[in-house]
């Protein structure tokens, strides 16, 4: 019930930051729930692996690196998924900031 819950708001925030950014677009719900899935299962496996090979560059760059590896993640994700779309590098950066600041939001929600 716990990982349904975190894939629901997971969606929400996808689809909010859809809502709010030009560029980075949904063809329907069910893409974004797929994206949802497919970006959980990624930032599960993938992301830790990426950080660890990737941590004396990150300390170098004072963690824009770990930051680059979040957009480049998010723009696979993009590709993986039909009916998900970003139009550029710089919207997929701006996503990954958004979708930061409003999934935590969320979550934090959810706990209250």
């Amino acid at each position: 019930m716990k990982l349904l819950f975190k894939i629901v708001i997971n969606t929400t925030a996808l689809l909010v930051v859809a809502y709010i950014l030009p560029g980075f677009k949904f063809a329907s719900i069910q893409s974004a729930l797929v994206a949802a899935i497919v970006l959980g299962v990624i930032n599960t496996f993938i992301r830790p692996i990426l950080q660890i090979i990737a941590l004396p560059i990150s300390i170098l760059t004072l963690g824009i690196f770990a930051f680059l590896i979040n957009v480049v993640l998010l723009w696979i994700v993009s590709l993986i998924v039909p009916g998900f779309t970003i139009e550029s590098f710089v919207t997929a950066a701006i996503a990954s900031l958004l979708l930061t600041l409003v999934s935590s939001f969320l979550h934090r929600l959810a706990k209250e």
